[in-house]
């Protein structure tokens, strides 16, 4: 009675079963108690630079990535996206990564406000790196580092072992089957020129009493744009959130010298704010020409003197840098005088004149005032770096820090005297001072403003951008004939050229690697097949197992 149950049975498995494993162990596999949740991260993510200046190609030039993840060590092809730390990376693997590997993922510091100074030179190297050297054909991103992912960066460190570390080849197949893998992920489009490029300039000034076509002009220049190696995390404290500061600063102090008709010097103030000046300074380059080779009258055309700053914040010295020395008697030889003379009178801060010759030769020029000599106009930049190779000028690490609003405070105090100085022709007088005063409040209020979001060129060349419509609105407080000029690349033959995708989601799924998967469908297929011959030779079994059985009884 149960041998004929079995045989049913057995004819019933014959026909069906393996159908039903093939359908059953998928499902339970599905069901199973493991968090498919627990085993996906996402992370935002900030795409290195991609812009063209002169038709020059810079940054990086993809921005899709879909690659298993590896350790700074452990990749080998373009099959692999590198993930390492920011402190890991030197300029020279760089540039092997940049044309081997397939992707690039940097994870910053956990406290980039408490790095050592030889930290801070290594990044700032590594940046240097990457964004004077040749273009990256591979996707590179930069992330703020988490709890998550350190987890990861351990777990990719660890887990792979090259063939040179294995003890044998047994070894080596062992671990690449038994490691567990990341697969990185950035689903975004492939990055594309922007067309809809609006470089803004703004203008506004503070007429002197008397005719004033024929007053001398004192043209002050900062441009409102930072850089850095990421346009999402490119601040700009210093570089040049401090020089906007100190010019809307100086331009309120005259303002009120310039409302009152008997302190009105027979003097023109002029303010400019340009964009794009981390890009050779095109803002400046488009407004000259739009002032100096337009039909309508120029505010700059027979300008005195050009004062440019950028950087003002970064130490106890102020750099008069210009590109030929200026007269003892000229505007220019004046003023430079007053700075010093106001300096010694206030102590702390040294004034030091640098004096560069322009070379037309290179790709960019060093400091903004450039371009207003090359227009024949006298011109200086006031910073308080000695070199324009400073690699603080262009970095993620120009973040704001506590001791920069006194240093921003006392150099803005110096300049605006000696400034006053020079247009009322005083010696030793203090005009800013008791109720005209330079606001600390109001610099550090600037300084938090600018500094507390990311100005690349590219995030703010749009028409309705909200910094330069505030820009706007402070200037119009103090200045007179307020105007924004919105300047295009030309579309022939364009100076600089744009890229969208500077920010995106970083999705990474914890997996096995594809030699686990192939050892793995062998496995189930061998599973099935000895299962399938079971059941079809069940019968034949069931008399071996009772022969068996009956002779271990008669035995």
């Amino acid at each position: 009675m149960w041998l004929e149950e079995c045989d049913s049975f057995a004819e019933l498995c014959r026909g069906y079963l393996p159908y039903y494993l093939l359908i059953v162990l998928p499902i339970f596999i599905i069901i199973s108690p493991a968090n498919p949740v627990a085993a996906s991260h996402e992370f935002p993510v900030y795409r290195m630079h991609q812009y063209d200046l002169h038709g020059v190609p810079h940054g990086c030039r993809s921005s899709p990535v879909s690659l298993e993840a590896r350790s700074l060590t452990g990749w080998s092809t373009s099959r692999h996206c590198i993930i390492t730390r920011a402190l890991d990376l030197a300029p020279d693997s760089f540039y092997s990564i940049r044309s081997k590997a397939g992707a690039l993922v940097v994870v910053l510091p956990e406290k980039m406000h408490a790095l050592s100074e030889e930290e801070r030179q290594h990044i700032m190297a590594l940046e240097e790196a990457m964004l004077l050297g040749p273009e990256s054909p591979i996707p590179v991103y930069f992330a703020p580092w988490t709890p998550d992912l350190q987890l990861i960066l351990d777990d990719v460190s660890s887990s792979f072992l090259t063939d040179e570390k294995a003890g044998s080849a047994a070894e080596a197949m062992f671990n690449s089957v038994s490691a567990s893998g990341y697969q990185v992920v950035v689903a975004t489009s492939q990055a594309v020129a922007r067309t809809d490029v609006k470089v803004a300039t703004l203008q506004g000034k503070l007429s002197g009493t008397g005719q004033e076509e024929k007053l001398p002009t004192i043209a002050i220049v900062a441009h409102y744009d930072s850089a850095g190696v990421a346009p999402e995390l490119s601040f700009g404290a210093d570089s040049n959130a401090s020089g906007v500061s100190m010019l809307l600063e100086l331009a309120r102090l005259f303002s009120a010298l310039y409302s009152v008709g008997r302190s009105r010097p027979r003097q023109n103030l002029v303010f400019i704010l340009t964009g794009a000046g981390k890009l050779n300074y095109q803002g400046s380059k488009k407004w000259l020409e739009d002032q100096l080779d337009g039909l309508e009258g120029s505010i700059i055309q027979d300008a005195s003197y050009v004062i440019c700053l950028d950087s003002v914040s970064s130490s106890n010295n102020l750099y008069v840098h210009v590109s030929k020395p200026p007269k003892e008697n000229s505007p220019g030889g004046l003023f430079y005088k007053e700075l010093k003379a106001v300096s010694d009178a206030i102590g702390g801060i040294n004034v030091e004149g640098v004096h560069k010759k322009i070379n037309l030769a290179e790709e960019t020029l060093a400091w903004e005032h450039e371009r207003y000599s090359i227009r024949r106009l006298p011109a200086a930049t006031i910073s308080s770096l000695k070199s324009h190779k400073d690699p603080a000028r262009a970095s993620i690490l120009d973040m704001r820090q506590d001791d920069q609003i006194d240093r921003l405070h006392t150099n803005t105090k110096i300049v605006a005297e000696a400034l006053a100085r020079h247009i009322y022709n005083l010696s030793s007088s203090q005009i800013f001072a008791d109720s005209l005063s330079v606001s600390k409040d109001a610099l550090l209020l600037w300084q938090e403003y600018l500094s507390n979001q990311p100005r690349a060129a590219p995030l703010l060349a749009d028409k309705q951008n909200p910094l330069v419509t505030t820009l706007k609105e402070a200037m119009s407080r103090y200045l007179g004939d307020v105007k924004v000029t919105l300047h295009t690349p030309d579309k022939r033959d364009p100076e600089f050229v744009f890229y969208d995708v500077t920010k995106a989601t970083l999705n990474v799924y914890s997996v096995k690697p594809a030699v686990f998967d192939l050892f793995l469908t062998f496995a189930i297929v061998l599973y099935l097949g000895i299962v399938y011959l079971v059941v079809h030779n069940f019968t034949h079994a069931y008399n071996l197992a009772t022969s068996l059985s009956v002779k271990s009884k008669t035995s």
